[in-house]
């Protein structure tokens, strides 16, 4: 377990995907990893930003560029609704570039709201 209080158990290729939301910007490089951490939901929200800090992202608008984007899609088969994070992420279901470093590290993990494998919603896009 690192610093953070997280461990990276697997981790999905590179993806090199169009920019999604506001798509007037750079391609995106994106992955998933799979990762073990004692922090709950909310404190690993934190450890995340605080990676982000680090690396130096900006405050920018909404789907604008930005130098890292960490998010939590999934905490094993726990439904999080709370002002500051969302769990499963609301829109991960929805976003081949999502789904797709996704299903290649876990594509039998079942969504705990939809009932549908990664691989299987990845084929309904």
């Amino acid at each position: 377990m690192s610093s953070s209080g997280i461990a990276v158990l697997l981790q999905s290729s590179l993806y090199e995907t169009k920019a999604w939301g506001e798509e007037n910007q750079p391609d995106f490089i994106n992955m998933c990893v799979e990762i073990e951490t004692r922090l709950a939901p909310l404190g690993l929200l934190e450890a995340l930003q605080e990676i982000e800090r680090q690396v130096g992202r900006q405050k920018s608008y909404k789907w604008g560029p930005r130098e890292i984007d960490l998010d939590v899609l999934f905490y094993g088969d726990m439904i999080v609704d709370d002002e500051r994070i969302k769990i499963p992420h609301p829109y991960a279901h929805l976003r081949r570039f999502v789904l797709e470093p996704l299903a290649e590290i876990a594509p039998e993990f079942v969504h705990p709201l939809i009932g549908q494998t990664i691989k299987q919603l990845l084929q309904r896009l």
